[in-house]
């Protein structure tokens, strides 16, 4: 039996499965089971095949990616935000490769895929699927572009991309697993545990081949969240859901939609600078700007993430700048006071001025 067979007979088998407090440590290790196969599956394999496409650079300051079904917009959306020439028409899969724009926002320069339409089944590698989602995986923001006529598509786009690694608007679960030599499996949590046990603990452990290590829970996680650490390969991306066409409904169909969403008419240009602030705020980039001693602050500024401090600055500025810090100067709302002598912990805020002195 190959390891797709393999696959496919545990998925199966999940499915089967009632889910009752009996069944939790068999569902457990299935669902590990499932998870240490997929890897192996998805391993990248060395090839000389071009992707036609599919492999795209990262530029600027943050990437954007747009998910979502064949013709809902997503052309003619970027288009509206940038405007790159992305190919539009009324037929499905128009956009064939990665078309990327480039949206210059607040000072920040931002990477805008529009990706081919997605259908169901592709995580599995429908519609060139995998490759369209494995562009996903390295954005910094999701859009979930959504049709007005199939506003209850969003849960599956969510699922596909779920199937490839990527947790839509959640959190790395704060739990640690450091592998050992030898002593056996330690436990601690700081909280109490509901959904995890020892037993359970242990038996997903040895499924992934560690017999040795130390465990630490700081929260509640799931069987899910603990299988996600152990693979390692999980990526954590917020979204923002986007319903376009909105002008060819009434307004009251929209208050039926159950979930948030910025609505837009890409065609009409409507709520495009609405979605241009949205994009900003989900990305939580701040600008810093620099300035030499006795001299003016440059007006470009340095896009960073929100809680970066005076040390991830040094580190963008030049390699070479943290190892000779001496101390920095800070003007702007981070500052106590115009001119505040800071050290590499200081965390900055957006609009603030840092002149840094070495030794």
């Amino acid at each position: 039996m190959g390891s797709a067979d393999k696959l496919k007979e545990l998925e199966d088998e999940l499915a089967r499965t009632q889910k009752n407090k009996a069944t939790e440590f068999h569902i457990g290790i299935l669902k590990s089971k499932i998870a240490h196969l997929k890897k192996a599956i998805s391993a990248p394999k060395k090839s000389g095949l071009q992707t036609g496409g599919f492999d795209v650079k990262k530029s600027g300051d943050a990437t954007v990616v747009f998910i979502g079904l064949p013709s809902t917009g997503k052309s003619t959306l970027l288009n509206a935000l940038t405007g790159a020439k992305s190919k539009t028409a009324a037929y499905h899969f128009t956009t064939l490769t990665v078309v990327p724009g480039a949206l210059d926002y607040r000072g920040a320069k931002i990477q805008l895929l529009d990706l081919p339409g997605i259908i169901a089944g592709a995580k599995e590698g429908s519609g060139r699927g995998k490759e369209v989602l494995a562009v996903a995986r390295n954005a910094d923001l999701i859009l979930l572009l959504l049709d007005v006529f199939d506003p209850l598509y969003r849960p599956k786009l969510i699922e596909e991309l779920e199937g490839i690694g990527i947790r839509v608007d959640k959190s790395r679960p704060n739990l640690l697993v450091h592998p050992k030599l030898r002593g056996g499996v330690n436990i601690h949590a700081t909280v109490p545990l509901t959904h995890l046990n020892e037993r359970m603990i242990i038996a997903i452990l040895h499924e992934q081949g560690i017999h040795n290590a130390e465990v630490m829970l700081r929260q509640d996680a799931t069987v899910d969240e603990f299988i996600d650490v152990l693979e390692g390969s999980r990526k954590y991306t917020p979204s923002i859901t986007l319903l376009n066409k909105i002008d060819l409904v009434q307004p009251q169909f929209l208050k039926a939609i159950p979930y948030g969403f910025v609505p837009l008419s890409a065609e009409k240009n409507q709520g495009v600078e609405e979605l241009k602030e949205k994009i900003w705020e989900k990305l939580q980039l701040i600008r810093i700007y620099t300035k030499r001693r006795n001299e003016d602050a440059d007006s470009t500024p340095m896009m960073m993430r929100a809680g970066s401090n005076v040390g991830d600055a040094c580190e963008r500025l030049h390699r070479d700048l943290k190892k000779l810090f001496r101390y920095a100067q800070v003007w702007g709302p981070s500052a106590k006071f115009p001119g505040q002598k800071a050290g590499l912990d200081h965390v900055l805020q957006d609009g603030d001025v840092i002149c840094v002195y070495k030794r």
